[in-house]
């Protein structure tokens, strides 16, 4: 009993030596508080006061957003390529699951056979030389997994298959901001279009002024030119604008699964609000950004493969049974002295393998060191997007206010210097630099409100999926 006893323990003593080493993932400490300043970066440490918002560019407010986004999420080839890699994750989970569970075989081998006569050591003349040989048989193998190697393997698959799931959630979520981003710069192309087609029509009216101006004696043949040459050049402008516009709409039409010839966005007026951040952000929705779970899960298959690589050491263990029934004649099978049966154990190990074996454990521990350094590189580039993001939607909110009223004071101007102008106090120099830095004004206030917008849907990537109160 006492030897039994001993003998126990040593199998486990050994079992516990030749399983993976305790997981113990590495550590990357969240800030207490996001360094940018605002209402929105106090970080609460429960993780209380804002959750995550699957359908998070609704905070955008624009309907046509919404329905490119959910034809995304149904047609978009590399999300459905995403999705294909999860499956293929699944099914290789599956595939060590059954490594767990007994392997169960059926034969049926009915046959005629003839032997030779010259047969050596064939039994004389009592054998006949033709003869039945009919077999049917099951055959049953189930390996003791006393090393965890199975154990190991199946816990690396699964934590493969979330982490395949993590990078789709991951895909779907980088192609949703993506898609977002390109459709608000998209409409600040058409706010800008819009902006320089009125200019035109202005510098059009304004061009006809100076030309009747022309004929009657008062202007100049420079301020003629520079009239025509304004006017040009807001027309060369809004063609480029049209442009870049074109290539936004094939942009979006290739994310959302659409032929560029057969998809179009019709101009519409800016619609969109900029989505703010509640008070109290908590650094803890980092935890939940897909990239970072699906980098601390492939730490985890990592440390599980080492396991799984010192189990080769030990010898593989295997319960096997087989049985059926043979005879020379297919009624004979039915007889129950014609049956056969084998049971066992099948013990197998390797003796010398060349440091084959050893090879294999560093290379797992290489690869766990690998797994940890990407997921610390992860959870830290996830701090930095958070706060680069948030940098950005506080600067560019006050950008997007000082570009405003500067727009709009620079717009006075010109309109005042066509008048000053028209009365003949000014040149028309003054009214072509004024109608200039009017046109430059609005056209940087509307980009800096488009990535005031884009700092938004950044903000929302880079928390993993956005915001509710």
């Amino acid at each position: 009993m006492i030897r039994r006893a001993a003998l126990a323990g040593a199998v486990l003593l050994v079992a516990g030596c030749a399983g993976a080493p305790a997981y113990h993932p590495v550590t990357v400490t969240a800030p207490a508080a996001f360094r940018e300043t605002g209402p929105w970066a106090p970080a609460d440490a429960a993780g209380t006061t804002a959750a995550i918002a699957p359908d998070w560019w609704h905070a955008l407010g624009d309907p046509q957003l919404d329905t490119l986004e959910a034809q995304l999420a149904s047609a978009s080839p590399t999300l459905a390529s995403a999705l294909a890699r999860s499956d293929e994750a699944r099914a290789a989970l599956r595939i060590a699951q059954s490594q767990a569970l007994p392997t169960v075989g059926a034969t049926a081998n009915p046959g005629y056979n003839r032997q030779s006569d010259d047969r050596p050591l064939r039994g004389g003349a009592t054998q006949e030389s033709e003869y039945g040989n009919n077999q049917i048989g099951l055959t049953a193998s189930y390996e003791l997994d006393l090393w965890g190697r199975v154990r190991n393997a199946i816990a690396s698959s699964r934590a493969r298959a979330v982490a395949s799931a993590e990078d789709t959630a991951a895909i779907r979520l980088s192609l949703q901001a993506q898609l977002a981003t390109s459709y608000i710069m998209l409409r600040g192309l058409d706010a800008e279009s819009a902006l320089l087609e009125r200019s035109i029509a202005a510098f059009a009216q304004a061009d006809t002024v100076v030309n009747a101006r022309f004929s009657g004696g008062v202007a100049t043949g420079i301020d003629v030119g520079r009239s025509g040459a304004a006017l040009a050049d807001a027309q060369a402008q809004r063609a480029d604008v049209l442009a870049a516009r074109a290539r936004l709409e094939h942009a979006i039409a290739s994310l959302v699964g659409t032929p560029a010839s057969a998809f179009a966005i019709a101009p519409q007026k800016d619609t969109l609000t900029v989505a703010i951040p509640p008070a109290g952000l908590p650094a803890t929705l980092l935890q939940r950004r897909p990239d970072v779970a699906a980098a601390e899960r492939r730490m985890y298959a990592a440390n599980r493969s080492i396991g799984v690589a010192r189990a080769a050491f030990f010898p593989t263990i295997d319960l096997a049974a087989q049985g059926g029934t043979n005879a020379t004649t297919i009624a004979g099978l039915a007889m129950a002295g014609n049956a056969f049966w084998a049971l066992g154990p099948a013990l197998a190990v390797t003796l010398f393998d060349g440091g084959r074996r050893a090879a294999a454990v560093r290379e797992a521990r290489a690869r766990w060191d690998e797994a940890a350094a990407d997921y610390r590189s992860t959870a830290l580039t996830a701090f930095q997007e958070v706060e680069d993001s948030l940098s950005a939607l506080h600067h560019f909110g006050d950008e997007d206010s000082a570009a405003s009223r500067a727009a709009a004071q620079a717009q006075d101007a010109a309109n005042l210097s066509m008048i000053r102008y028209e009365k003949g106090a000014s040149n028309y120099l003054d009214v072509v630099t004024a109608q200039t830095t009017a046109l430059f004004e609005q056209r940087r206030a509307i980009e800096v409100h488009t990535l005031r917008l884009n700092a938004a849907v950044s903000l929302a990537r880079s928390i993993g999926g956005g915001w509710k109160a």
